[in-house]
């Protein structure tokens, strides 16, 4: 049950996230579930092979260059998602920063409900 929440919920932030950030485009609810679907395979499949292999960079930037990955594998998302659209690679850091605040806010807030 927590899964299909947590997966409403990034949907949700990404339909949101169309209306804050400029040039990022999400064209309908289905699109933005078969995006947050696509980047949560991504983030628990190919986002630790990154973070290993950046390893050193991310070391000599206190862990901020985790950010610039969020932001490519958003980029790579809407690049095979129909109906997601991102016009540049800030506002994919942009989304990446948003999603992994409210993924931080969601997990604190299951953590409380478990408690």
């Amino acid at each position: 049950m927590k899964l299909l929440l947590r997966w409403m919920i990034n949907a949700l932030t990404l339909l949101v996230a169309t209306q804050i950030i400029t040039g990022f485009h999400v064209e309908s609810f289905y699109s933005a579930l078969v995006a947050a679907l696509i980047l949560g395979l991504l983030n628990a499949i190919i986002r630790p092979i990154l973070i290993l292999l950046t390893l050193p960079v991310n070391v000599v930037t206190l862990g901020l260059f985790t950010f610039v990955i969020n932001g490519a594998l958003v980029w790579f998302m809407a690049t095979f998602v129909k109906g997601v659209a991102v016009s540049g690679f800030l506002p994919a850091i942009i989304v990446g920063i948003l999603l992994w605040a409210v993924s931080t806010l969601t997990s604190w807030f299951f953590q409380e409900i478990d408690e």
